[in-house]
């Protein structure tokens, strides 16, 4: 799904699909930590039932280092949420955590990033089995 009609900010989803997503000047096609302000890297989480509690402490660590003060985490082609025990990290950073699926989680990205807000995403590129 294309999100953008105009010119996109540097740091905004342009569009994404079924286990990819398109950055301004990148196309990715792994799962990823995303700022608003354009940072990202590799997340070493290919579908959310490899999702571990290092994956979240990253996340949490990331948005503490960047300053977040909104994090989202885009669970995949459908809204599913982590363990309760491996919540800790963002309560002892004070960080909230929204969860939602994937497409959701681009879409809220790029209305906060739009706002001026500090947003850190992780999200989960996953591919449908019909597309494998």
């Amino acid at each position: 799904m294309k999100l953008h009609a105009d010119l996109p900010l540097a740091s905004s989803i342009i569009a994404y699909g079924d286990g990819w997503l398109q950055l301004p000047q990148e196309r990715l096609e792994h799962s990823l930590l995303l700022s608003g302000e354009g940072w990202h890297q590799p997340w070493d989480c290919p579908r959310f039932e490899a999702l571990q509690p290092a994956h979240l402490q990253a996340l949490a660590d990331a948005a503490d280092q960047r300053q977040a003060q909104v994090v989202l985490l885009g669970s995949g082609a459908r809204t599913r949420f982590p363990a309760t025990a491996w919540l800790r990290p963002f309560i002892t950073q004070q960080l909230g955590l929204e969860v939602m699926d994937t497409a959701a989680a681009c879409r809220t990205f790029n209305i906060l990033v739009g706002e001026g807000r500090r947003v850190l995403a992780g999200l989960i590129l996953e591919r449908s089995i019909e597309s494998m």
